[in-house]
């Protein structure tokens, strides 16, 4: 068994990338490998076929790797539900929430959680390819860490580290992140991958030999810009849009503190018939055919923000003029009449007053609902599939007109009387095309090109492993793979 590492100079340097290409290249040479990151913190995550809740960048790692996602991918997932506090996840479940400072001395007890899905793992895959977080450099989390080098000296492993060139000073953050480490983690650093770089290489090669000479350490290759590359963001707003046809379906998305799953908005993202607008702090909500309300971590406060920017007010105009809205998990939690949080699980205890647009009250309660499911929604009868993650338990006369009918023989979400609004707890509701297809002809479009956004995936997974083949050091990631060589 080898474990591979890749660190980044900064967070968003390329790590979930780089990973996912290399698995996929991996994978395309026979290589039985799987992802891993020892510490995630994200409000994108993924449920796994073992019933748990991982990040969502290991679910399309596992992806790259032709394997269903594993809580082992990810025994550490911390997803934040304030600017100090998150909810700490150990294999798959919640098991607290605590502020960073309480966090710092809990990290010897999540490393033992840590170790313990890498042994699992490294007992059936011979390459574990594993993605640090943040940068090995922030002095300040160095004590106790499981994210980077801590993990990487734990397990005995060497590192690749990446930079991206497009943020500028690619050779100070490279540099400057070396010389901040121990001499025995700089040792670990066997290589340099440069990512994003525009333009011809041969203006690049000064720099390059400069940066070999000047560390005695090798750069594995510099990746291209690529720049209709799509891949779920682990936790920042990727609003790029792809080329659009000239009718289009204008769909709006208020972007909450502690918006969550965003990654249920990226096959709307790149319909080419659908033009969608992330609406931010201090925007007025634009005339749409569509409003969609995220999922959040943080419900109650989620609704006052909503209110504080009159986007509730807005939600109600536009519901007069005829418009659509949904309501996607702690989305359809605000269109009802209640909020309770009576242990405090995501804030102060309490209860808020939801948007009262359907008739239905949330309880949330202690244990987490985490599934994966199929079925059909009641629009059109169309297949859907997609994942629960949510703590509230949800009742009312709504949901006597459910949105969706699971195969498993429950019934999800609602829909309201003159058929405007619509809400489930369904992530996942765009990828599947004949669910898609259902939403945005109720949403108003009419003839809909389906899009397959799981081959959309599929395909720039494959562009991806086509860089790694082009563009770094076959023989040397081989051999940091500890594969022998032809």
């Amino acid at each position: 068994m080898t474990t591979l590492m890749v660190q980044g100079t900064t967070s968003d340097a390329g790590k979930s990338t780089l990973v996912t290409a290399l698995c996929r290249w991996l994978t395309r040479q026979g290589v039985a490998v799987v992802p891993f990151k020892p510490q995630n913190m994200a409000l994108n995550s993924a449920v796994t076929a073992d019933g748990g809740e991982i990040g969502r960048a290991q679910a399309v790692q596992a992806q790259a790797c032709g394997l269903q996602p594993h809580t082992d991918m990810n025994p550490v997932l911390l997803k934040p539900n304030s600017d100090t506090g998150a909810q700490v996840i150990i294999h798959g479940r919640a098991v607290t929430t605590m502020n960073a400072v309480a966090y710092h001395g809990y990290k010897t007890i999540a490393m033992e959680a840590v170790l313990q899905s890498h042994a699992r793992l490294s007992a059936h895959y011979p390459v574990i390819m594993v993605e640090g977080a943040g940068s090995p450099a922030e002095i300040n989390l160095r004590a106790n860490d499981i994210a980077n080098m801590g993990f990487a000296e734990a397990v005995d492993c060497p590192v690749i580290l990446v930079a991206d060139i497009n943020r500028g000073g690619v050779f100070a953050h490279l540099v400057g992140t070396l010389e901040l480490l121990e001499p025995n983690e700089q040792a670990r650093v066997k290589g340099f991958v440069i990512n994003r770089f525009r333009g011809d290489i041969a203006l690049l090669q000064s720099g390059l030999d400069w940066l070999e000479a000047r560390t005695g350490k090798p750069v594995l290759g510099v990746l291209p810009y690529v720049m209709d590359l799509h891949l779920e963001a682990e936790d920042g707003l990727d609003q790029r849009q792809t080329d659009k046809v000239e009718q289009v379906l204008n769909v709006l998305v208020p972007v909450l503190p502690r918006i969550s799953n965003h990654t249920d908005f990226d096959p709307l993202r790149l319909h080419p018939q659908v033009n969608l607008q992330f609406v931010g702090p201090g925007q007025t909500i634009p005339p749409a055919d569509l409003i969609i309300l995220p999922g959040s971590k943080s419900v109650r406060s989620d609704l006052a923000y909503l209110r504080a920017n009159g986007w509730d007010a807005a939600i109600t105009r536009h519901l007069r003029y005829g418009g659509k809205v949904l309501g996607i998990c702690g989305g359809l939690q605000m269109l009802g009449e209640q909020v309770h949080d009576p242990l405090g699980l995501e804030g102060a205890a309490g209860s808020s007053a939801g948007l009262g647009l359907l008739d239905l009250s949330t309880l949330l309660e202690q244990e987490k609902q985490l599934r994966n499911v199929s079925g059909h929604l009641q629009l059109e009868n169309a297949q859907v599939s997609g994942y629960e993650i949510h703590a509230g338990v949800t009742s009312g006369s709504a949901l006597e007109r459910p949105a969706v009918y699971l195969d498993d023989g429950r019934c999800d979400g609602a829909q309201s009387v003159d058929g405007q609004i619509l809400g489930t707890y369904l992530h996942g509701l765009f990828e599947s095309p004949a669910s898609c297809t259902a939403l945005l002809r109720w949403a108003g479009l009419q003839n809909v090109q389906a899009v397959d956004y799981h081959a959309l995936r599929e395909r720039d997974i494959e562009r991806l492993a086509d860089l790694v083949e082009n563009h770094l050091d076959g023989p040397l990631l081989r051999q940091l793979c500890g594969l022998e060589q032809d």
